[in-house]
């Protein structure tokens, strides 16, 4: 049992309804309740220039770095610049790379972290700085570890950046299913888009899922999946309004790993958004989505 995660990723941001203290607060439910020990973490490595750039424009890494961002794209990326946050970026895109790394290995891998799925070649938006998802992927396939990559994104919000960076590659399929009526506008097309009306609930959600998700893995053949686990769908989400319960989304959890297993493909968790009213929800959310990912490993 290994899980990627470093206690850099609270970054504080001020007042901000992205809760960064959300990756300590799972860790330390698997502290407590899971017999977890610290050597059960490890430490992210922070992403060289090389890696970020098999997605992202060299004047956007350069620019973010050195905080020279404008106050516009300041404003896009919707997050205040500093030194812990050019760092968390940095080791968070890292630790999607050996996460995914780990589910080769072991049929799955977990980062307690990452799923940034908004972040463009030449900015970021929508509090995502680089997208670690497309970073992983490019450096797998760059060294040969893969040859073609699925995307399952079930944050409440469509992956507009990565639709956008791979809408001409044929070797990643990108999925999302999503809140039509919700960030971003306009939503650049992924290989297959569910736009759900608000409200959809348990049912509705999961039926899509089992109506789309096996057909397009056994069609498609991906030697990984990166399965994008947003806490988001759920009820209580404060700026979403799918209406999925807890239970609810411990079963879209259970059936994303149980078609990874069905097709021999691993899979590769980021945990991505999740603004619950109450932040211990969102911990438990994730909580769930590791825990359950952890019976799939092998």
């Amino acid at each position: 049992m290994r899980i990627i995660y470093t206690d850099a990723y609270l970054v504080d941001i001020g007042s901000h309804v992205f809760p960064t203290e959300k990756y300590g607060m799972v860790r330390d439910l698997l502290l407590k309740n899971d017999g977890f020990k610290e050597e059960n973490f490890i430490q992210p490595t922070l992403a060289k220039d090389e890696d970020i750039l098999l997605v992202h424009a060299k004047s956007y890494l350069d620019k973010f770095k050195a905080g020279r961002l404008s106050i516009q794209e300041q404003l896009r990326l919707e997050l205040p610049h500093s030194k812990e946050l050019v760092r968390a970026s940095l080791l968070c895109a890292g630790g999607s790379i050996m996460a995914a790394k780990l589910a080769l290995k072991n049929a799955i891998g977990i980062h307690l972290g990452g799923g940034f799925h908004h972040a463009f070649p030449d900015h970021g938006e929508g509090f995502c700085v680089f997208n670690d998802i497309a970073i992983a992927i490019r450096r797998l396939k760059k060294d040969g570890l893969i040859k073609r990559a699925m995307v399952i994104d079930c944050d409440l919000h469509q992956g507009n950046g990565t639709a956008y960076i791979f809408q001409d590659d044929k070797d990643v399929f990108t999925f999302s299913i999503h809140q039509e009526n919700n960030y971003p506008s306009p939503k650049p097309p992924s290989s297959l888009d569910i736009g759900l009306e608000d409200g959809a609930g348990d049912t509705r959600y999961l039926e899509e899922l089992n109506k789309n998700i096996p057909e397009r893995i056994k069609d498609f053949k991906p030697d990984l999946i990166i399965y994008v686990a947003g806490a988001d769908p759920y009820k209580e989400d404060q700026i979403g309004n799918l209406s999925l319960s807890i239970d609810g989304l411990k079963k879209r959890d259970e059936f994303v790993f149980e078609a990874g297993t069905k097709f021999h493909v691993p899979v590769c968790v980021v945990l991505a958004g999740g603004y619950a009213v109450k932040k211990e929800d969102t911990a438990t959310i994730h909580y769930n989505t590791i825990k359950t990912g952890l019976r799939y490993e092998q």
